[in-house]
C-alpha cells in the first residue's frame, strides 16, 4: 500500500479564461473543480495507474467535507482528520491563448496541538500496512518546521520508504531526519542547498549535495526532466532523464504526476531508470488535462519510448 500525505489539502478550482488581464472583467470558457493539494494530486494520479493508495491528512469545515467527498466519489480511498477549522480553497485562471497561469493559493487552516497528535497516531496506524509513504505540499499554519521531520522519523523506525515533497524550512528540516527520496523543483533545490545553478553541472552537483544533506536519494524536477541520484547494485547512480516537452494545456501538478509516476513503478519493483523514465512520462502526459493529477497510461505507455535516460559522471568534488 502506498499513503501520500497531504496536510494542507484544498479546494482546486481552475477556470480557463482567453485574454485574461487584471482589472478586467471575464467569462471562463471551462471550469473544473477537484479536491486538491499536492499529496492529493500523487493519490490521484497513483489510483489511475491502477496501483494501492490511500490519502490521508487534514480536512476541515464544508471545504474539507467536499474535499473527502470527492476522493470518495473518484474512488480514492480516504481517512483525514476532521479539524475544526476550514480548509482552504485554492483559484487558478489558466488563459490559453498564450499558456500564461495565475494562482491564488489561500494559506490554509490553523492546525490546534491536538489534533496535530491526532494525525500522528492516524498515520503511524495506517503506516503499519504501507510500503510507501509519500509527504507533499506545504504545511498548514500551526504546524512547526520540523512537523514533516518528525514524521520521517517516527516511519524510518517502522521501515517504511518515504518520500518528501516540499520546500523551504520544512524541508530543510526534513531532509536531516534522512527520508529515502527527495524531489524537489529547481527553485526549491536552489534553496536548500543556498545557490543558483548556472548548467547542467550545476545541477549534477546540487543532486549529490541534496543527499550529502542527508537524503538517501534525490530527484530534482527540470521542465524538460529530471537530474536523480538514486541507490542502485549497492551504490548510486546519477541520471539525467529528458524528453522534448509538449506543449502543454496546463502545466500545474506535472510535478505532482511525475512523483505519482515514480513512486507506482518503484512499488512494483521497476528499476531505479525504469522509474524515472515513467515518472517523466507521467509529468509530462498530465500537462494535456485541465486539473492535476490526471493522466491517461494509455498515453504514459507510449511517451515512455520518446525518454531518454542517460548514466553521468558526476563532476569532481572540490577539495
Amino acid at each position: 500500500m502506498i499513503i501520500t500525505v497531504t496536510l494542507n489539502a484544498a479546494i482546486d478550482k481552475t477556470l480557463e479564461v482567453p485574454n485574461f488581464r487584471l482589472g478586467r472583467r471575464h467569462r471562463s470558457v471551462e471550469q473544473r473543480t477537484m479536491a486538491g493539494g499536492k499529496g492529493v494530486n500523487v493519490a490521484r494520479a497513483i489510483k489511475r495507474l491502477g496501483q494501492p493508495v490511500i490519502a490521508t491528512g487534514f480536512a476541515g469545515g464544508s471545504a474539507g467535507t467536499r474535499i473527502v467527498e470527492q476522493l470518495t466519489e473518484e474512488s480514492i480511498l480516504n481517512d483525514f482528520v476532521r479539524i475544526r477549522e476550514e480548509s482552504r480553497t485554492n483559484t487558478a485562471v489558466l488563459d490559453p491563448t498564450n499558456g500564461e497561469q495565475t494562482e491564488i493559493n489561500e494559506p490554509g487552516p490553523i492546525v490546534q496541538e491536538a489534533e496535530s497528535q491526532l494525525f500522528v497516531d492516524k498515520l503511524l496506524y495506517l503506516a503499519q500496512g504501507a510500503q510507501v509513504v509519500v509527504f507533499a505540499g506545504s504545511l498548514p499554519r500551526g504546524l512547526a518546521p520540523d512537523y514533516y521531520a518528525g514524521l520521517v522519523r517516527e516511519l524510518r523506525k517502522l521501515g517504511v520508504t518515504t518520500v518528501l515533497d516540499t520546500d523551504g524550512e520544512p524541508l530543510r528540516h526534513a531532509v536531516r531526519a534522512e527520508p529515502s527520496v527527495i524531489s524537489p523543483n529547481v527553485l526549491e533545490a536552489e534553496e536548500l542547498v543556498g545557490h543558483e545553478f548556472n548548467d547542467d553541472e550545476d545541477r549534477t552537483i546540487a543532486v549529490r549535495e541534496m543527499v550529502e544533506l542527508g537524503a538517501g536519494e534525490a530527484i530534482m524536477t527540470v521542465s524538460d526532466g529530471c537530474f536523480a541520484r538514486v541507490l542502485e547494485d549497492g551504490g548510486s547512480t546519477l541520471y539525467r532523464v529528458r524528453m522534448e516537452p509538449l506543449e502543454p494545456r496546463a502545466a500545474v501538478g506535472s510535478g505532482d504526476a511525475f512523483l505519482a509516476g515514480f513512486v507506482s513503478a518503484r512499488y512494483t519493483g521497476s528499476p531505479p531508470a525504469e522509474c524515472l523514465r515513467f515518472g517523466v512520462a507521467c509529468g509530462a502526459e498530465s500537462t494535456q488535462h485541465l486539473g492535476a493529477g490526471l493522466i491517461d497510461p494509455r498515453e504514459v505507455d507510449r511517451l515512455t519510448s520518446e525518454i531518454e535516460v542517460e548514466a553521468i559522471e558526476a563532476p569532481a568534488e572540490v577539495p
